[in-house]
This record gives C-alpha cells, structure tokens and sequence, in this order.
C-alpha cells in the first residue's frame, strides 16, 4: 500500500485518492493532494507578491466602486489592521468614512 497522509480534520489513516483529491471515508472531508504536501495553508500575497498578515497595514492601489452604494474607496487610501479571512474577499477590515468591508488582496499593497 502507499502511505498516503492522514485526514487533517479526524486523523483518520484509512484516507483513499479519488483523481486529485485525497477523502477520507470516516468524515467525508475531501482536500488536495498538493495542498497536504505544503502542510501550511495558503498564503495571501499582495498584489506585489508580499505576504500579508493579520494586522498588517495596506493601501489601495485602484479606485474601487462599493456595490450598492455610490461610495468609492479612492487610490491611495490607507487601511491599518486587516484581518485576513478565507473566501472569495480576502481581507476583512475597516475603512475610515465608509466602515467594514471586505477587500481582495490583488487590489492591496503592503505599506
């Protein structure tokens, strides 16, 4: 038999490979092959290639409409302690003057 890893959620040693994917029987959680190679989870780079972190302090380098409202985050502007968070917006923080929103990390540079 190959070693394959065991399930990251349950620690389950019977995990099998079905194409690109390793599940585990036992739980039902499917994950990446490459992705348990790394045993890290991914990282978030701006749209420089730096790492970002929670806490880091970033500025927006595109005006950026906000949907459903006539407001846009101006170039330039400055947002200090972001949270990062899994999804499809990478980012969670506050902007002065508009309030919480959620950013995509290609539209942020590490200041």
């Amino acid at each position: 038999m190959s070693a394959l890893p065991p399930c990251p959620n349950c620690n389950s040693e019977y995990t099998y490979e079905d194409g690109a994917l390793l599940i585990c029987p036992e739980c039902g959680h499917e994950w990446s092959a490459a992705s348990s190679d790394d045993g890290n989870a991914s990282i978030i780079r701006d749209s420089n290639g730096n790492p970002l972190a929670d806490g880091d302090t970033v500025v927006v380098i595109k005006d950026l409409k906000i949907k459903g409202s006539s407001s846009v985050v101006k170039r330039g502007t400055k947002v200090k302690n972001i949270r990062l968070v899994d999804g499809d917006h990478d980012i969670d923080c506050r902007i002065d003057g508009i309030g919480q929103m959620g950013l995509k990390s290609e539209f942020v540079k590490k200041a």
